[in-house]
């Protein structure tokens, strides 16, 4: 079993797979009565037209140290957005294709208050809280087609240690 390392997120290194949602560079417009900061378009959301864009609220439970990396997922009608309600870290997982196979997975930590923006297609694991129970606001596509493929490694990775 091959154990990854975890880097800190970055949306510099987070690029290739899609966006990171934070408000570090971002200019806000001032609004409600300037009581209210409010940060646009940070993230862009790409959805088949077959569907619309839905928000759910998704209740993850913590993973444990070690975590045992088998599969990962990817949606192919469209993008799929991750937006911390809790400020608890949490692993972010993507993974390149070759040929529809998803490759060796990168492993990203959050520091908490950063909500991610997956792209169409790209590999990447399952929602990973790893302190407490979290909940998320989920922004995805929402219609009757299947809108989930996923890929077991042939051999499961190892994330790490961290701490739990």
């Amino acid at each position: 079993m091959i154990t990854l390392q975890y880097e800190l997120l970055t949306a510099e290194a987070f690029k290739p797979y899609g966006d990171v949602i934070e408000t570090n560079d971002a200019k806000p417009t001032s609004i409600n009565g300037g009581n209210c900061d409010r940060y646009d378009n940070l993230a862009s959301l790409d959805i088949d037209s077959s569907g619309t864009a839905g928000i759910s609220i998704f209740d993850a439970k913590p993973y444990r140290s070690p975590l045992k990396l088998s599969y990962v997922e990817r949606h192919p009608l469209g993008t799929q957005a991750f937006i911390p309600m809790t400020k608890d870290p949490y692993f972010v997982i993507v993974a390149d294709d070759m040929d529809g196979k998803a490759q060796q997975p990168t492993v990203f930590l959050t520091n908490g208050k950063q909500g991610v923006n997956y792209g169409r297609n790209i590999w990447h694991g399952v929602l990973t809280p790893i302190v407490n129970r979290s909940l998320f606001t989920v922004i995805d596509y929402i219609g009757s087609e299947n809108n989930l493929e996923e890929y077991e490694f042939e051999t499961p990775y190892l994330i790490q240690s961290f701490d739990s």
